[in-house]
C-alpha cells in the first residue's frame, strides 16, 4: 500500500491535482484491474445480502416513498429497475429507491475503523448504472470492489464523526469512483466526479442523533443519487470545486480538523489486488453493527442470570464509539423512551440488550414491533441498563490489526441479592473473528429467511443462481439480480401512500 499524506494547503500553493487526494482516489480506481477470486466472491455475497434486506423491507413507508418519486421518472433509454415495480426509470431514481430498500432496516453489511461505514452502500448506484449502460457482471463487480476499496481506505484514514459529519460523505466519493471503474472512465472524469460529490453531500450527524428518522435511510441512497449525476456532469467536461479536500475553504479545513488538519491514507499501488472488501463484515442481526456482539452477548447471558425480575442493573463496559453512539453516553432519552421510532431502537444499545435478553432472538420487525418496546417489564429491564466507556475497549476497537480488533464489551449484571454475573464478547458470532463467521450458506440462508412469504421459493432459487454467476452475466442477465416479487401487491401498497409533487 501506498500511504497519502494529506493537509490543508492555502490557495496559492497551486496544489497540483497529482498531490491532491481526489486525484489519487480516481487514480486507485481506474487501475483497478480484474478483481481476484476471493474479492469477487465476496462481492457476490454482498449482492446476495443486499437483495435480502431489500425484499424484505419492500413495503416499510420509506421505502415506498423512495419508490414512487422513482417511477415518477421514466426513461426513454435503456434504464434501470426499480425493485418490486417491473418498471425501469433513469438510473438515479433506481438507486434512489433501491439504495433506501438496502438501507432501510439497517441490516447489510459494515466496515469499522476511524469512522463508521457500509459500503454495501455503493452496490445499488453500481447496479443501476451497469443495467442502463449495459454493462456486464464481470464490469458490475470490477466497480463494486473498486468502490469498497476507497470507501474503506477513506474510513481507516479519515474520521467524519468527531466532528459531527455524516458517514456518507465518504460513500459518494467511493460510489463516484466505483462508477468510474465500472464504466472505464479516465483518471481526470472521475477526479472532477469525486470532487462534486463530496461537496455534495456532506451533511451532519443530526441524522443519527436523537429522534432518529427515515432520513437515515435515504442518505445513503442520496449520497449514491448524487455521485451518479457528478459523473454524468463530468463526462460531459463539468468541473468540481478544488481541491476539494486539501482546499483552505475546503473539507478539511471547514469541516473537520481544520487549517492544520493532517490525516494519512494508504491506497494499492498499480498491479496490487484490491482486498478490502474481505475486510468488511455483514451482520446476522438487524440492528447498528456495534449492536451485534450486544446481542450475541445477552443471549449467551440468559442461562446465567436466571429470572430477570432479579437483575437490579446492567452496566456494558464497552468503546468510546459504543458508548456515545448508541449507548447511554450519546446522552439521548430517545433511547430510553418507548415511543420511539424504530431507527432509534436500532440505535438504543440499553433496548437491544433487554430485549436479546428476554427473548434469546432478534428478529428484524417483532423486536421492534411498538407493543414489544412498550412492554411493561422490557421497560423496567431497560432503564436498569447503562453503558460505560473502558479505555481498553476503545483501544480494542482502534486495534490496526483486523483479526484482533473488537466491537463488543463486557456485561456487568447485578442481582437483587448482590451477586454479579459477567460475561464479555469481542465481536459478533457472525464477524470473519467470531464463533460463526458468515459463509456463502450463511448469506443464502438469510435471503431465504428474509424473503420467505414475500417471494415464491423459486422465484428465490432464480435469483442466488444468477448471483453465484454473476462474473458471467451478459447485459441482460443484469435484470435477474431484482428477485421477481408479485408487483400487483406492491402496487396496491403503494396506493394508498399521500401524493408528493411528481
Amino acid at each position: 500500500m501506498l500511504e497519502h499524506h494529506v493537509r490543508v494547503h492555502p490557495s496559492a500553493d497551486r496544489l497540483p491535482r497529482e498531490d491532491q487526494l481526489a486525484w489519487k482516489l480516481a487514480q486507485a480506481a481506474t487501475g483497478t484491474e480484474e478483481p481476484a477470486a476471493d474479492s469477487a466472491a465476496m462481492a457476490v455475497n454482498r449482492v446476495i445480502d443486499n437483495a435480502a434486506v431489500a425484499v424484505a423491507a419492500l413495503l416499510r413507508r420509506p421505502v415506498a416513498v423512495a419508490r414512487a418519486q422513482a417511477l415518477a421518472h421514466p426513461t426513454t433509454a435503456r434504464g434501470a429497475s426499480v425493485l418490486g415495480t417491473g418498471a425501469r426509470v433513469s438510473p438515479e431514481w433506481a438507486a434512489w429507491a433501491n439504495g433506501t430498500a438496502v438501507r432501510e432496516l439497517d441490516f447489510h453489511d459494515t466496515y469499522l475503523a476511524a469512522d463508521y461505514s457500509h459500503p454495501g452502500d455503493n452496490i445499488p448506484p453500481l447496479l443501476a448504472v451497469a443495467q442502463h449502460t449495459g454493462r456486464t457482471g464481470a464490469d458490475l463487480l470490477r466497480g463494486i470492489v473498486a468502490a469498497y476499496e476507497i470507501h474503506v481506505a477513506l474510513v481507516k484514514g479519515i474520521c467524519l464523526h468527531a466532528h459531527r459529519i455524516d458517514h456518507v460523505a465518504h460513500l459518494g466519493a467511493a460510489t463516484a469512483c466505483g462508477l468510474g471503474t465500472l464504466l472505464r472512465l479516465p483518471t481526470e472524469t472521475v477526479y472532477q466526479a469525486v470532487q462534486q460529490t463530496v461537496h455534495t453531500t456532506t451533511a451532519t450527524r443530526q441524522s443519527r442523533k436523537g429522534e432518529i428518522s427515515s432520513w437515515k435511510a435515504y442518505a445513503p441512497a442520496f449520497a449514491g443519487k448524487a455521485a451518479i449525476e457528478a459523473v454524468d456532469r463530468a463526462m460531459r467536461g463539468e468541473h468540481a470545486p478544488s481541491p476539494i479536500y486539501e482546499g483552505e475553504d475546503g473539507f478539511l479545513a471547514r469541516l473537520l480538523d481544520g487549517p492544520d488538519a493532517h490525516y494519512t491514507v494508504a491506497l494499492p499501488e498499480p498491479g496490487e489486488p484490491r482486498r478490502a472488501i474481505l475486510d468488511t463484515y455483514t451482520k446476522e442481526h438487524s440492528a447498528e453493527y456495534q449492536a451485534q456482539a450486544v446481542i450475541d452477548l445477552a443471549r449467551r447471558l440468559r442461562e446465567k442470570t436466571g429470572p430477570l425480575h432479579r437483575v437490579r442493573s446492567v452496566v456494558l463496559h464497552t468503546s468510546h464509539h459504543t458508548h456515545h453512539v448508541i449507548g447511554s453516553g450519546a446522552g439521548d432519552p430517545q433511547k430510553y423512551d418507548p415511543a420511539s421510532s424504530r431507527e432509534t431502537l436500532d440505535h438504543s444499545a440499553p433496548y437491544i440488550f433487554a430485549v436479546a435478553l428476554e427473548d434469546g432472538t432478534w428478529h428484524h420487525e417483532r423486536s421492534y414491533a411498538p407493543d414489544r418496546a412498550r412492554r411493561p417489564e422490557t421497560v423496567e429491564l431497560w432503564r436498569r441498563i447503562t453503558t460505560v466507556e473502558d479505555p481498553e475497549w476503545t483501544r480494542r476497537y482502534h486495534e490496526p490489526n483486523p483479526a484482533r480488533r473488537a466491537f463488543g464489551g463486557r456485561a456487568v449484571v447485578t442481582l437483587a441479592d448482590g451477586t454479579v454475573v459477567e460475561d464479555e464478547l469481542a465481536v459478533a458470532d457472525a464477524h470473519p473473528a467470531g464463533a460463526r463467521p458468515f459463509r456463502r450458506p450463511d448469506y443464502a440462508a438469510k435471503f431465504r429467511t428474509l424473503t420467505e412469504g414475500i417471494l415464491a421459493p423459486d422465484a428465490g432459487t432464480r435469483f442466488l443462481d444468477a448471483a453465484e454467476r454473476l462474473a458471467d452475466l451478459d447485459a441482460e442477465g443484469l435484470d435477474a439480480l431484482f428477485p421477481a416479487v408479485d408487483t400487483a401487491a406492491v402496487a396496491a401498497h403503494d396506493a394508498h401512500l399521500p401524493k408528493g409533487l411528481f
